[in-house]
């Protein structure tokens, strides 16, 4: 039997605070979405001024990375590369980069996606929100 890590109520809220965080920091209005290993929405937020498709954007990053199991750029750089079939791929919407899974002791405890900025500033957040793990 595997024995894993599982995000708390409380691990979401540090995620989610250190997330927002770094993107106040910066003065980047976006939308922060943190998901289990199932990709199941656990906590979003769009902060003020942040378009509001990225609210529909954040949580599918974080779905994609969730479900994959890798960072959601990793699938943006394939479709970049030609292979464009994997558009079809089920399940996966957001393979945009921004979307970073949360990995304890090599396994997949859930996701965080973050929409609304230069996607390298979307990973940056979710990555700052991670290390507050």
């Amino acid at each position: 039997m595997i024995q894993r890590s599982a995000l708390t109520e409380a691990d979401v809220q540090r995620v989610a605070d250190a997330a927002i965080a770094e993107a106040k920091k910066n003065n980047w209005a976006v939308s922060i979405a943190i998901c289990d290993d199932g990709g199941h929405l656990l906590w979003m937020k769009r902060l003020d001024g942040a378009a509001p498709i990225s609210a529909h954007i954040a949580p599918q990053k974080a779905r994609t990375a969730a479900l994959g199991r890798r960072e959601s750029k990793l699938y943006e750089d394939v479709i970049n590369q030609g292979r464009i079939s994997f558009l079809s791929a089920p399940e996966l919407q957001g393979m945009l980069e921004g979307g970073v899974p949360i990995m304890v002791d090599g396994h997949c405890i859930g996701a965080i996606g973050v929409s609304a900025v230069k996607s390298h500033e979307d990973a940056q957040i979710a990555k700052a929100g991670i290390a507050a793990l």
